[in-house]
């Protein structure tokens, strides 16, 4: 069984088994046990509470430990069961139980990104008094997969393999305020920024920042402040101006290369993703948003 008691001594050991501070540790810890506490009134008992054998995590800061040590450090079941006492099948239904009570209690917390974007109002709302905001597109690799259309599906010549891929909108804080759904990565980030009707939900009193992979927002939405780079070719390079404006726009746009680096401090997002199924890359990388945002509140 890992020492938590010693890497709670460590800030620097917390943070590269966790990806929390001991200070965001112990803030989430409460708040588990609230959600834990609620999503064992619903289930039916078959013995009276306090029966049976003794938990393997013993408190409720091993098992916010174990699911965020599983996100921040990605083990193979099997590797995660050894670590803490217990068979690879045991540490799945740890996971499986796990994770969707962490995902409520972010979601109490108000860190988790919004979905879906349906109007003007929703993204005020999100997003209240904002001048600015960042869009960008990042990719996870994936095994590859056994069918023909799902490989040509998820192939991204970008990458160079086969992925999964997800929009996000980011503050100038850093904060991450909109994630679109996991989708194969075959197709470019202009297509799912349409897909996911943005287009129409960013008053155009927003600037909104962007990198070549959007090019064409303008043309098919005139009504929206783009910031583009200039794009330049061998005909037709770059001047020394178009340089110089290129440099300022990425210097701005560093702020969500910021919000994503913080999310993929997480290796479930930077590894290769075993698991199967794309709903469960999707519940990782929204908690990953949820708990980079719960991050910044202490940061």
């Amino acid at each position: 069984m890992i020492d938590l008691e010693r890497a709670m001594k460590s800030e620097r050991l917390m943070k590269a088994l966790t990806g929390q501070s001991v200070t965001e540790f112990q803030e989430l810890a409460p708040r588990l046990a609230e959600g834990l506490s609620k999503a064992g009134a619903k289930q039916k008992r078959q013995r009276a509470a306090g029966g049976g054998r003794k938990h393997t995590l013993k408190s409720v800061e091993y098992k916010l430990f174990f699911i965020l040590f599983y996100l921040k450090c990605y083990p193979t079941y099997d590797l995660a069961g050894i670590l803490f006492g217990v068979a690879g099948s045991q540490a799945y239904r740890w996971v499986q139980a796990l994770l969707p009570v962490l995902e409520q209690v972010l979601g109490w917390q108000g860190v988790l990104p919004q979905r879906q974007l349906k109007s003007v109002t929703e993204f005020m709302a999100a997003v209240p008094g904002a001048r600015d905001i960042w869009v960008d597109g990042t990719e996870r690799p994936i095994q590859r997969p056994q069918q023909a259309k799902a490989q040509q599906q998820c192939y991204s010549g970008k990458q160079g393999g086969h992925t999964f891929k997800n929009l996000i909108l980011s503050t100038e804080s850093r904060q991450i305020v909109f994630l679109s759904y996991t989708k194969p990565g075959g197709r470019h980030d202009y297509h799912r920024f349409k897909q996911a009707g943005l287009g129409g939900v960013i008053p155009p009193e927003v600037a909104l920042w962007a990198d070549l992979g959007f090019v064409g927002l303008q043309n098919d939405f005139p009504q929206l402040d783009v910031l583009l780079p200039h794009k330049g070719s061998k005909l037709h390079p770059l001047t020394p101006a178009q340089k110089a404006d290129n440099r300022l726009i990425s210097a701005c746009r560093i702020r969500v290369e910021h919000a994503l680096a913080g999310v993929k401090r997480f290796r479930a997002l930077t590894d290769t993703y075993r698991n199967k199924g794309r709903c469960l890359a999707d519940t990782f990388i929204l908690l990953a948003c949820g708990l980079w945002n719960f991050h910044l509140r202490y940061a």
